[in-house]
């Protein structure tokens, strides 16, 4: 059976030593979170993830949800008690709006515990998530009644919520949704029509569930201009705030996925349901995008969560299991076989994947803080920059997190050999529920043209340069440091490589686009690389000041072995994606479609 262990120390050590957490003190709500309140908060988030998610993970993806003759979704067993000491302990809500029941406290804070969370039990922590993305859709986009309807009890975790996007006949392209919408003469609209793959869509762990649907009011103009967001409950709500009537949405079955069993995905039926208008007419795309990018963020931490709870449980199997002998001679000659962890290419799998974890969770910890600078910042100039940087980010976190974290859980898989694909060993069902990460909230190839089409252009290309500028002062200011020198070539090769790929685009994807197709994904990947560099780079800077100032832990002396092997085994990949990239679409695009 796998377990887990929260990594409460290496995100405290990214906040303290990385992220320089004291710098963040003028930002609202940042007074509310010393830390002291972040480490004991961490921790008791780290006990429910631990001891009552986790045990619930396995158990949970073997029964399934259960749909029932009348419409009713229960959740596995223990799954309803487990989300009630969830939402009554303050956790969907700890960064919700104080005006609303929120604690209010920063959303790095909120981030970590949801690594915690995911890693535990990913198909537990979907229900909470997906109410906190329309709970940010309804507070950006809603009216002040519907925010008074809907936030507080959301907030609380006493009702739930979903987005409801894909329909049969459309998934990215969202100007072909056919779900209408008619006016009707109090001013709400009758919302008929269906959606598919719709994540936490009806259950039993709430009262009621808000759903925000995407639709088109009759006489709407064509395509993705012609779509307005509409806020849905499954029970209607009196003007007093206690629940009425059932509405007129159901649902008509549960899709039969490969992983996240334990996960109620919905195909829902709108039979004239009863919605309201969220926002303008017509500019539905524009408020769900909120969801979507706050979803986007929370799937990029899927891949990194599910990367560690698969590390955690391969490592401790290749410490524990004996078989064959280390190639360099017996290390205990009184066993008949040495622990596979003696083996060079056990190490390598085991080294790609925590190289990837540690970095990758300090990136996600720096988009976070981002995202806090972006929402809470007293300066302008500074919730610009941070809703740059946090907008360039998105598809490279979404995009090469997933990637990596699925391809992370098949190595972890790998090292058990034969009994990791056994279901005991828990290391499938990682490797299924890691696999919908990298396709729903917009497939990965669809993130890499976001990156490649809108986010570098974007205000003419203002992001990626601050990005290029970033490293590049960081490399200045450090290039005397002798100690740091050697662990800062590889972010200065891929750095470089990077501006590489970006210059080829700019020159030759206006004129032929599908270059910039054809290079997108291995952009992307580039991009990903070097940022994950950029994130070595000042974890190695953080762990030499400790050094310096009176000795370092073995944990964080494995950091540097870490960062070294990162820099000689991981980032030569960067060229490759940048040759691949520069080849152009010639290849890719000469075959016919029929000889395929």
């Amino acid at each position: 059976m796998p377990s887990y262990k929260a990594p409460v120390g290496d995100t405290l050590f990214l906040l303290t030593d990385v992220f320089d957490y004291a710098r963040y003190d003028n930002l609202p709500g940042f007074s509310e979170a010393p830390l002291d309140v972040v480490e004991a908060v961490l921790s008791e988030g780290a006990k429910l993830a631990e001891e009552v998610l986790q045990p619930l993970n396995r158990s949970g993806d073997i029964e399934g949800c259960t749909r029932h003759a009348d419409g009713a979704v229960t959740t596995p067993k223990g799954f309803k008690e487990a989300y009630k000491a969830f939402a009554e302990g303050g956790w969907v809500g700890i960064a919700g709006d104080p005006a609303y029941g929120g604690q209010g406290l920063p959303h790095f804070l909120a981030l970590a515990l949801n690594e915690f969370a995911i890693s535990a039990n990913q198909a537990f922590a979907m229900y909470p998530g997906l109410t906190n993305g329309a709970t940010a859709a309804l507070h950006t986009h809603g009216s002040d009644a519907q925010k008074k309807t809907y936030l507080p009890k959301m907030i609380s975790g006493e009702w739930s919520g979903t987005m409801n996007l894909t329909e049969p006949q459309c998934g990215t392209d969202l100007g072909l949704i056919k779900t209408r919408a008619a006016l009707q003469g109090d001013g709400s609209y009758a919302i008929t029509g269906q959606k598919i793959f719709i994540s936490s869509g009806e259950h039993d762990l709430t009262d009621n569930i808000i759903h925000l649907v995407l639709a088109r009011i009759e006489g709407a103009p064509a395509g993705v201009k012609g779509i307005s967001l509409f806020v849905v409950p499954k029970v209607m709500v009196r003007d007093d705030g206690s629940l009425g009537e059932r509405n007129g949405v159901s649902c008509g079955s549960i899709e039969h996925k490969m992983g996240i069993h334990a996960n109620s995905t919905c195909v829902m039926n709108y039979d004239s349901a009863k919605g309201w208008l969220v926002g303008e007419e017509n500019r539905g795309l524009n408020a769900m995008f909120v969801m979507m990018n706050e979803a986007r963020m929370g799937v990029a931490l899927q891949g990194v969560a599910i990367s560690e709870v698969a590390y955690q449980n391969a490592a401790a199997y290749a410490k524990e299991r004996v078989q064959g002998r280390a190639l360099t001679g017996a290390r205990d000659a009184s066993k008949p076989a040495d622990p596979i962890i003696v083996h060079p290419d056990v190490r390598r799998m085991l080294l790609e994947i925590r190289a990837f974890n540690e970095a990758a969770r300090a990136a996600m910890m720096w988009a976070a803080l981002s995202s806090d600078e972006a929402r809470r910042s007293p300066d302008a100039a500074a919730r610009q920059s941070a809703e740059d940087r946090l907008g360039l980010l998105t598809p490279v976190l979404k995009g090469v997190f997933t990637d990596a974290g699925f391809a992370n859980a098949v190595k972890a898989q790998q090292v058990f050999g034969g009994h990791g694909y056994i279901a005991e060993s828990g290391m499938e069902q990682f490797v299924r529920d890691a696999r919908i990460n990298m396709i729903y909230e917009g497939a990965n190839g669809i993130q890499a043209l976001d990156l490649v089409g809108r986010k570098l252009p974007k205000d003419g290309g203002r992001a990626i340069t601050a990005f290029f500028g970033e490293i590049a002062a960081f490399l200045s200011a450090n290039k005397a440091d002798a100690e740091l020198a050697p662990y800062l070539t590889g972010l200065k090769a891929g750095s470089g490589q990077l501006q590489q790929a970006t210059m080829w685009l700019m020159q030759n994807a206006m004129g032929n686009p599908d270059n910039a197709g054809a290079g997108s994904t291995d952009y992307m990947h580039l991009f990903g690389l070097t940022l994950l560099g950029y994130m070595w780079a000042r974890i190695v800077k953080a762990v030499l000041a400790k050094k310096a100032n009176g000795g370092l832990s073995e944990e964080l002396e494995s950091k540097l072995v870490l960062a070294k092997f990162f820099n000689e085994r991981m980032m030569p990949e960067a060229g490759a994606h940048l040759a691949r990239l520069s080849s152009g679409a010639g290849s890719i695009m000469a075959m016919p479609a029929a000889a395929f």
